[in-house]
């Protein structure tokens, strides 16, 4: 697992650090059970703060993505696939509406779209 810290980024540092381990999750890079790097060992390893770290693995452990197992680490959570599969759809619902935003802009029908969507579908599945 890599972790990038920007800091140019308006976003505090254990956000980037909770996001960066989320999107991890959800795109099935990590798995249930997987084990995360120690809070010291992260701090570390991204050269900030054991707070700023502890912080992101809190906030993941109030989703319900991580599980912290005192005197043993913090791990992918398998408890929660249903959570997981939520927040896949949810963030394939923010791209699809992008893409029809997008497809206006273009002036394209609903069919038009449609016919697009299915074309790129089925050639993926060919792939």
């Amino acid at each position: 697992m890599k972790i990038l810290i920007s800091n140019s980024s308006s976003d505090p540092i254990y956000i980037q650090i909770m996001n960066q381990i989320r999107q991890s999750i959800l795109n099935g890079e990590l798995h249930a059970g997987d084990s995360l790097p120690s809070i010291r060992q992260l701090a570390k390893d991204l050269q900030v703060s054991v707070i700023t770290t502890k912080r992101a693995y809190d906030e993941l452990e109030k989703e319900k993505l991580i599980d912290s197992v005192v005197g043993k680490g913090c791990y992918v959570s398998g408890a929660n696939k249903e959570f997981i599969r939520e927040q896949r759809m949810k963030r394939l619902e923010e791209k699809m509406i992008e893409i029809i935003k997008e497809s206006q802009e273009l002036s394209m029908s609903q069919q038009e779209l449609i016919d697009y969507m299915t074309l790129l579908f089925e050639e993926e599945q060919n792939r």
